[in-house]
């Protein structure tokens, strides 16, 4: 009687070896490039984007000669400074937003969190409350003592900064708080204040690194909203880019559709050069002992 011999191989070793090499040997498959039913909703929205542009060049080159209504607009004084305003008013706008959200967001979030429902529905009050009755509000406020705000351009101005910390405070709180919610904000707190950091330094070298992506998200937002705003600037009668380009609305044919084109391009300009000052600089921040 023959035994089996010793170091034979299980049944089936041979196919599945065979089987390995022909999969290695088969042609790479096709990329894939997604579902139709995705590029059907990308391709509508694209068009959602991309055709109200097309169309409001096209009425912007009807003006005679060509291009008219472009040099038309550059050649104005009031395009450019109300423009250079507005974007002043947004960067400072966009600082404030941050030195009073990022605190705020990470205390709650750390020592303070049954107060979280609390400071969400304040930041969700802009939502309900229209932007003509807070400028009515602010000027009812602030034109009398102790605080005649309305009385100077600086105070108008100024006033101006706040009633736009407080539009953006429901893009910029979602984007800060969503930004701490993807960290572990309470190893990092107490892994920081175990080698010796205060509060400050703890804000500012290791929690705003980390949040670089949402406050740019909420930047994005926060400028987009100064740039295009009208009531309040208006009743403030603050120099802006919203009241200006209802006033050139009012008094010409063609020129707002150029102006309208030349600020989208502009301020997307400016949001791409803060996102590369943003993400050019990347701090890695690391907590811990001697590797």
């Amino acid at each position: 009687m023959t035994g089996p011999a010793i170091g034979g191989r299980a049944p089936g070793a041979v196919e599945s070896v065979g089987g390995s090499g022909s999969r290695a040997a088969e042609p790479k498959r096709r990329r894939h490039w997604g579902a139709p039913w995705a590029w059907i909703v990308f391709i509508i929205g694209a068009l959602y984007f991309l055709v109200p542009l097309l169309a409001t060049f096209e009425v912007s080159m009807r003006a005679k000669p060509l291009f008219a209504a472009y040099t038309n607009s550059f050649a104005d004084p009031g395009f450019f400074s109300s423009l250079i305003y507005s974007f002043v008013i947004g960067l400072i706008t966009i600082v404030l937003s941050i030195a009073l959200i990022v605190p705020t967001a990470y205390w709650v979030r750390l020592r303070a969190p049954r107060l979280r429902p609390i400071v969400e529905f304040v930041t969700l009050l802009p939502f309900v409350i229209p932007p003509v009755v807070l400028v009515f509000g602010l000027i009812k406020a602030f034109s009398r003592p102790p605080l005649p705000l309305t009385d100077s351009d600086l105070g108008s101005s100024a006033l101006l900064v706040f009633a736009y910390i407080v539009l953006s405070l429901p893009y910029m709180y979602r984007a800060v708080d969503s930004g701490l919610r993807a960290i572990d904000i309470r190893s990092l707190t107490e892994a920081a204040q175990s080698m010796g950091a205060g509060w400050t330094t703890i804000l500012i070298r290791i929690i705003l690194p980390n949040l670089r992506v949402a406050l740019l998200s909420g930047a994005f937002l926060s400028l987009a909203i100064v740039i295009g705003e009208y009531a309040i600037a208006s009743y403030l009668v603050r120099p802006a880019f919203g009241p200006y380009l209802s006033l050139v609305g009012a008094n010409r044919a063609y020129e707002p559709a150029a102006v309208s084109l030349i600020s989208f391009g502009l301020t997307w300009l400016a949001m791409i050069a803060i996102a590369v000052i943003g993400r050019g600089s990347r701090t890695r921040v690391q907590i811990g002992g001697a590797r």
